[in-house]
């Protein structure tokens, strides 16, 4: 599924995601098989990718029910169609790919966690000795585990890039109180994720998160969270640092743009290249894999 057409008011369309209202105060959440890299979004889908990413999401939120509030309310069709009956004839299209949510008002940042130095953080850190400006201790070497972990927050784009910002910049966003709470909060987060998916023999190199308040007042998690879109899962049993390292996510696309981009048949702006049938074939295998390692089941839709 490339897009979606549901009858439901639609507020919001993202890279991947298309977000309709149910009522008031709550919102329906509906992944697409669409695939951003670099920021760009893909013309052609990734099959099965749009479950992969709602129901890892959905086995999280429900780990995380003693660490965190959050807003989703159910991931399963039929309760979706129970609480929204104008979906009935849309089942087909809402099955394991879309999650009933309590609405929130979003802060306009995201939360990303490092818990080791890889991607755009190393690409700036082996040029600068920086992230986001700020100096890290020297020596440090590609893909090593960062004690303790590092808050690195971004500003959210829908389209374009993701930048980097200070946690000062946060503050100045924010205020002093929420910004603290947020990175109490991500860091919490990030900690269990870290220590349960290392029992599966996965290291979760970075990730990021999205809160919102609630009707309540409530501080919660929202959006997706620790997934192959919004973290770097590695396998525990090759890791090496020093190194890149492979991982359970776009791999294989990243790899191709890489490529595309070094032989200059792409600028790394919109539109992207057309993507070889091999690429969408060994990437929707990586999702898949990342939900089995990441729950111990294969996904049932």
């Amino acid at each position: 599924m490339h897009a979606s057409d549901l009858p439901l008011p639609r507020i919001g369309r993202g890279k991947v995601r298309d977000i309709y209202a149910v009522g008031d105060d709550r919102v329906l959440l509906l992944t697409t098989d669409r695939i951003s890299a670099f920021d760009v979004v893909m013309a052609e889908t990734i099959p099965m990718k749009g479950a992969v990413l709602t129901q890892i999401s959905a086995w999280w939120f429900r780990q995380l029910g003693g660490v965190t509030p959050h807003h989703m309310i159910s991931a399963d069709a039929d309760d979706i169609i129970r609480e929204a009956p104008a979906l009935k004839p849309h089942r087909a299209d809402i099955a394991g790919r879309a999650m009933l949510c309590r609405r929130t008002t979003v802060f306009p940042v995201e939360c990303v966690i490092r818990g080791y130095i890889s991607g755009s953080a190393w690409k700036e850190y082996s040029a600068s000795g920086t992230l986001a400006g700020e100096k890290l201790k020297p020596g440090l070497v590609e893909s090593q585990k960062l004690e303790p972990a590092i808050f690195s927050p971004a500003t959210k784009a829908e389209t374009g890039h993701d930048e980097n910002i200070t946690v000062a910049r946060v503050r100045q966003l924010l205020g002093d109180e929420v910004a603290e709470k947020l990175e109490r909060m991500a860091r919490a987060i990030y900690a269990f994720g870290e220590q349960t998916a290392r029992k599966r023999g996965i290291i979760i190199a970075d990730t990021k998160f999205e809160f919102g308040r609630d009707s309540d007042g409530r501080i919660i998690l929202i959006d997706e969270v620790m997934t192959p879109d919004s973290s770097r899962f590695w396998a525990a049993d090759v890791y090496q640092p020093g190194q890149p390292q492979p991982s359970f996510d776009k791999q294989p696309l990243r790899d191709y743009l890489d490529a595309e981009r070094r032989a200059g048949r792409w600028n790394g702006d919109a539109p992207p290249p057309p993507l070889p049938e091999s690429v969408v074939a060994a990437t929707s295998k990586r999702y898949l894999e990342a939900y089995r390692r990441v729950t111990g089941d294969d996904l049932k839709v």
